[in-house]
């Protein structure tokens, strides 16, 4: 039984391809978009490298190149068919690149779905990997002279200025290491002497934070050091004073950022997976009618088109049984083997003297 069979006369055909080729060029300058996108999102991540922990976010822009280059590729030899499918001498050689084009276009929408998909899953792997690489990039502030860590410093302070916050989870998190060099600190003073000898691990902790952290809202001069002594500064309240530092941890604000950047690709893909369907159930309606109208021998009268010649079941059973054959000749017979290995043995050996 054929599956949702239409009737085509020649100027449906003719309003078919001619609106075929105005989608096809739309999904070509969707996929351009969503590679401009990938790129975007991939260059983003790049700049964040040395604060990640791991790639595997990077799967999300990846997959946005890949799938923007194949949607290019595939509605432009779209455009190319529905430009030939009125001329009778040149549609029926795209009959066999068509085959590969349905392949590919349906392969291209679930790459499109994955991407929505794996956009909103992500979020998980991509808090984990900023936690540990915002908490090695504060550990690691101080090493300026360290080969390989000597622009640790400028990335964390560019990163909490432009994302005003501080930290990995808060400011506190500075309380934690020690972010100011060795080369800095004098050890004469006995001030310094005294923190070092009441750390166990021997370092110079302070409660204290990089100027990177100063909030410029703040109606008050920043300050910086001794920051959970309320003596130590005047009319200055620990608890109280939220403006004078930034709040906010920088994973959060990073998480959020890269959240809304991948989230914003999700409508976007979603209507370039229903523009890619449109496509492709035309493409196959404008085939099948201007196939059946050459087959009556006249291109200019009606024909049916269809998307599938049989029922569904039915084409799926005759696929299958296609691919098995297919299979099944790959594959090397053992006894067809044996027998040409004892025919090659018969002929190599030497005649027997009577």
């Amino acid at each position: 039984m054929v599956l949702l069979k239409m009737k085509f006369t020649q100027q449906r055909r003719v309003r078919l391809a001619q609106g075929l080729w105005l989608l096809s060029w739309m999904a070509v300058l969707s996929g351009s978009f969503i590679f401009s996108l990938g790129v975007y999102l991939k260059i983003e991540l790049l700049r964040r490298a040395e604060v990640m922990d791991n790639t595997e976010i990077h799967v999300v822009p990846n997959m946005l190149l890949l799938v923007g280059l194949a949607a290019i590729g595939t509605n432009w030899v779209a455009g190319r068919v529905c430009q030939d499918s009125l001329d009778p001498g040149r549609f029926p050689r795209w009959k066999v690149v068509l085959l590969g084009w349905y392949a590919a276009a349906a392969l291209l929408c679930c790459l499109l779905l994955a991407v929505v998909v794996l956009s909103y899953a992500l979020q998980g792997r991509l808090e984990d990997s900023l936690k540990v690489g915002l908490r090695n990039g504060i550990r690691f502030y101080k090493d300026t002279d360290v080969p390989g860590r000597c622009f640790q410093k400028e990335t964390i302070d560019r990163l909490q200025m432009e994302f005003r916050c501080c930290g990995n989870t808060n400011f506190r998190d500075w309380f934690e290491v020690q972010w100011v060099s060795n080369r800095y600190l004098d050890y004469t003073s006995k001030d310094i002497k005294d923190r070092i000898r009441s750390n166990i691990d021997g370092r110079f902790l302070l409660d204290g934070v990089p100027f990177s952290c100063c909030n410029p809202v703040s109606p008050r001069p920043c300050l910086q050091s001794q920051l959970t002594d309320n003596a130590a500064h005047y009319n200055y309240d620990f608890q109280s004073e939220e403006l004078n530092l930034y709040a906010r941890g920088c994973r959060e604000a990073l998480i959020n950022y890269y959240m809304e950047l991948m989230n914003s690709t999700g409508p976007g893909v979603l209507s370039v997976i229903l523009i890619q369907l449109s496509i492709l159930f035309s493409l196959r309606y404008l085939q099948t009618s201007v196939e059946g109208a050459m087959a009556q021998d006249d291109p200019e009268g009606d024909s049916q088109g269809f998307l599938l010649e049989k029922g569904v079941k039915e084409t799926l059973e005759e696929a299958q049984v296609k691919l098995l054959l297919l299979m099944k000749f790959g594959q090397v017979d053992p006894g067809a083997a044996e027998g040409s290995a004892d025919t090659a043995d018969k002929d190599a050996a030497p005649p027997s003297s009577s």
